[in-house]
């Protein structure tokens, strides 16, 4: 059985090439053979947050007529009744040139931030700095003077900032409406249970391991609260890929943009320019991330 994604953009202007399918079709709802633990491990982060960077700013759910939703995304279709989701992102300042976050997955305060740019629907370029990473570690320590995540820099505006509140803060101000949910500000509560959230995936996503580095970065749409994002982005901490996320919470614009781009909503997908291909399910994703880009002993 091939993995799946959550029923759970904007397309990435740096993919102009027609891509190949390199992977199975996306099959909803579904888990791969032996994967089932590793996704349920994953999973836990939505009850440790209680949903918390799962659905975009405003966030809103409506039922309405299958037949007038035609060729429109909606997350699922029962009985004449389509359910619409929508959100208030539209109307937000989005940036222009690339938000780049400097930042490994087993992190809390990382998470934090993660979840703020699934809340706001940012895209960014998302830069690993797993333990004993050789490649995007110094070069933040390079550009910041010190080895401290996440580390953000926002080329629109020339901001360049450590602390994760202090990060959060600037792009709801920036990018949002100024207010920040509560569930992200609540001091040492939203850290611990940030902690909490990835304490059954515990060393995953933190460490380096040997690979070789793409050209250009891969493309991964995805959002935090999705297990089947997570692993993937295991994988591309780990193996320091510099990545573009183009975000698509519950409730954003750019899901429709990925169900014209590709006949199906479904996360994670990933697009790498560097071959050519472009892939559904999380399973075949790491397969391919590994089969690619990591370095055999």
């Amino acid at each position: 059985m091939a993995s799946g994604s959550g029923s759970d953009g904007q397309a990435p202007a740096a993919v102009t090439q027609e891509l190949r399918n390199a992977g199975p079709e996306p099959k909803r709802f579904t888990v791969a053979d032996g994967q089932l633990t590793t996704i349920a491990s994953a999973a836990f982060a939505a009850l440790a947050r209680f949903g918390t960077g799962g659905f975009a700013v405003g966030y809103k759910s409506e039922f309405v007529d299958a037949g007038a939703e035609a060729g429109k995304y909606s997350v699922m279709t029962a009985g004449g009744r389509a359910v619409r989701e929508t959100s208030k992102v539209g109307t937000f300042k989005r940036p222009v040139k690339p938000i780049e976050l400097y930042e490994f997955q087993g992190c809390p305060f990382c998470r934090k931030v993660r979840e703020a740019i699934s809340i706001l629907d940012l895209d960014v370029t998302v830069y690993p700095t797993p333990r004993d990473g050789k490649v995007w570690r110094p070069k933040a320590v390079e550009l910041g003077g010190k080895a401290q995540f996440p580390y953000l820099v926002d080329n629109n505006t020339g901001k360049q900032m450590y602390e994760s509140d202090d990060i959060i803060n600037y792009l709801f101000n920036e990018y949002g409406d100024g207010q920040v949910p509560l569930a992200l500000r609540l001091g040492a509560a939203t850290t611990i249970t940030c902690g909490l959230a990835l304490a059954p995936r515990v060393g995953k996503g933190s460490k380096a391991k040997p690979s070789k580095q793409p050209a250009e970065p891969l493309v991964m749409w995805g959002y935090e609260l999705s297990p089947f994002v997570v692993v993937v982005k295991e994988t591309l901490s780990e193996l320091e890929l510099p990545y573009k996320q183009v975000t698509c919470s519950r409730g954003s614009p750019k899901r429709q943009q990925l169900l014209e781009k590709r006949g199906h909503f479904q996360v994670p997908y990933l697009e790498d320019p560097n071959t050519g291909v472009y892939l559904f399910e999380s399973a075949a994703i790491n397969k391919y991330l590994e089969d690619t880009y990591a370095l055999k002993a």
